[in-house]
Parts: structure tokens; C-alpha cells; sequence
């Protein structure tokens, strides 16, 4: 071989090493029959439907996909399901898998240079749930759940695996809350329908919430066409729900307990123009947005806990319901 096509193949070699691993560290696909790769897997064996649970975005690091070898952020990753999982457990037993997640750096680029990484983040989620599929469903009923990038990526296995009839039967509902479910996407993948009522099945729950005087955020931005449902009253137009009719506002923290409940805290209803939620009876500076580039008034980490009780109540009626119709 000539000291010319030596370079050549060396030079190949590095583009390839490049093009695969990224800065020089391998993306190897996640394995997930390691049970050590999921958060929650099989939790509560006497609940008769299942629950797939995806984390919102907790990397704070300067990455734009969270190492699955990171144990500090995993840390958070299991502490912010265990926020949200006072919600569903009572009703479902629990599947959550680690994956790499894009980073919270990912949502300071320009929205048009964000999917390679959300592209890598699902390839995770959709890794982990065909190996639930196989191996753990066995025909029971599914809720999909996830909050923010865990929202997005409901939508992505919606899009994926349930135009499959034999699939789309068993879901019992999706809660997808703080991201859009926008009419381009039920456009493009009409098995995606979004929720009319406090019980229809198959259907995706979403919304995120606002002070009155937000009108633009980068999760719902100006111009954004989306369904959302109102948590109090379950209405998708913009009819009020009184704050008397909350049930109750629980804050939680990482091990999943309850640090403060405010039953009636605020009422609600639904801004049409973009499909968020206004949320009424509070003001911004007790709810601090926090999250870089929110407004203050942009209450996104605070949708579920709003709503806690109402969720959760929602959440028993929808599995009774399925459980009803499908003995």
C-alpha cells in the first residue's frame, strides 16, 4: 500500500472517529436490560396498569447530552421523577428510564439547532420503551407521562409506536405537560389526539402555565398553536375554574414527599390565542420562574404542582375507567 493511501485511510479514520464519538467520547447505544440503566422499573406489582415516566431536563452541565456515567445528575434525575411521582403511583406500577437527556444548554441555542440532541435523547427513550414493550407490558394498559423534554418525548413515541392499533388500544391517557401539542403535530401524526374531557381515554393531556401578562416564552412562543386542557375544570375553551375548585397545590421535593399543600391556592383558565394556561389568584413574585431564559410569570416548574390534587385525582378516574373496559 503507497504512503498515499496510508493518509487517505488515516485520514478517514480520524473523520470517522469524529462523526461517531464526538469530541473524542463514544455514544454507545444504552443497554436497556441493565436494570442499573433505569430509575424506576417494575414499581408497585399489584397495580394493573403500567406507567412509562420520562424525566424533565435536570443537566445543568456544559454538555448538550447528560452522561449516563454522570452519577451527580443522575442524582437530580431520580429526584425530580420522585417530584412527580406522588401523582401516578397509587394508580400505576412504574417504569423510568435514565437516558441521556439534552441539557439545559441545549435550550439556550437557537430552537432550529436543537434536534440532533433531542435526536439522541430519544433514542434512549425509544430503546428503553420497545425493551419495555417486549419484555414487561405483556397487553396491559399504558400511561405515557413526562414533564417538559419528558412532554416532547411522549409525543415522539406517540409519533413512533401507536399508530399500531394493537398498541394504541392499551393507552390509557398521556399526560405531556409544559410543551406544546401543537396542531402540526396532530397534523402529522394523527393518533396523537388531544383531550376533550376529564375522562376520554387514548388522549394527551397538556398545558403550562403563565401569569396573565406573559405573552411569549421559548416553550410557548409567541404565534404557538397549540391544545391544551384546563386541570381544574377540564374544559379546552376558555371558561374559568375557580380557585375553590382546586384541590390542592402540592410542592414536593427530591424523595418525593410533600413539603407544603395549598388546597385552593388559584384558579385558571385557557389563553386560545397561543394554548397556555393563565394562571389567576397569585402573583409572579411568590413563584419565581428560575429556569434561564423564562420571564418571571412564566410559572413552566410549577404545572404539575399547581394542579397536584386534581392530576392525581384525574389520573384514578381515567385508569378505573380503562380498567371498567377493558376486565
Amino acid at each position: 500500500m503507497n504512503r498515499n493511501r496510508i493518509s487517505f485511510f488515516l485520514i478517514l479514520s480520524v473523520l470517522t472517529s469524529i462523526l461517531v464519538c464526538g469530541c473524542g467520547k463514544a455514544k454507545s447505544p444504552v443497554d436497556y436490560s441493565n436494570k442499573d440503566n433505569w430509575a424506576y422499573y417494575a414499581i408497585g406489582e399489584d397495580k394493573d396498569v403500567d406507567l412509562f415516566l420520562i424525566c424533565p431536563t435536570v443537566d445543568m452541565n456544559d454538555e448538550y447530552n447528560m452522561s449516563m456515567d454522570d452519577e451527580d445528575t443522575k442524582a437530580n434525575f431520580y429526584g425530580a421523577l420522585n417530584m412527580e411521582r406522588g401523582i401516578y403511583e397509587d394508580s400505576a406500577r412504574m417504569y423510568a428510564p435514565y437516558y441521556r437527556q439534552a441539557a439545559m444548554k441545549v435550550y439556550g441555542l437557537d430552537s432550529s439547532e436543537w434536534e440532533p440532541y433531542m435526536e439522541t435523547a430519544y433514542e434512549d427513550i425509544s430503546a428503553a420503551f420497545a425493551y419495555y414493550l417486549k419484555h414487561e407490558n405483556n397487553g396491559r394498559g399504558i400511561i405515557l407521562a413526562g414533564f417538559s423534554q419528558g412532554a416532547d418525548m411522549c409525543y415522539r413515541l406517540l409519533g413512533e409506536y401507536f399508530d399500531d392499533k394493537k398498541i394504541s388500544e392499551r393507552l390509557v391517557c398521556v399526560y405531556a405537560i409544559g410543551w406544546p401539542c401543537t396542531k402540526e403535530l396532530t397534523e402529522k401524526y394523527p393518533q396523537i389526539k388531544p383531550a376533550q374531557s376529564a375522562d376520554d381515554l387514548g388522549t394527551v393531556i397538556s398545558f403550562d402555565c403563565e401569569a396573565e401578562g406573559v405573552t411569549d416564552t421559548f416553550i410557548y412562543p409567541a404565534g404557538c398553536d397549540a391544545y391544551t386542557i384546563n386541570p381544574i375544570n377540564w374544559v379546552t375553551d376558555s371558561t374559568p375554574a375557580d380557585k375553590a375548585d382546586n384541590l390542592g397545590a402540592c410542592f414536593t421535593d427530591y424523595s418525593g414527599s410533600i413539603t407544603a399543600e395549598m388546597p385552593q391556592l388559584c384558579g385558571c383558565y385557557i389563553d386560545e390565542s397561543r394554548g397556555v394556561i393563565k394562571v389567576t389568584d397569585i402573583a409572579p413574585s411568590d413563584f419565581h420562574a428560575y429556569i434561564p431564559g423564562l420571564p418571571e410569570g412564566a410559572y413552566h416548574i410549577y404545572d404539575y404542582q399547581f394542579f397536584y390534587r386534581n392530576l392525581k385525582q384525574n389520573v384514578a378516574n381515567r385508569v378505573n375507567l380503562y380498567k371498567s373496559m377493558h376486565p
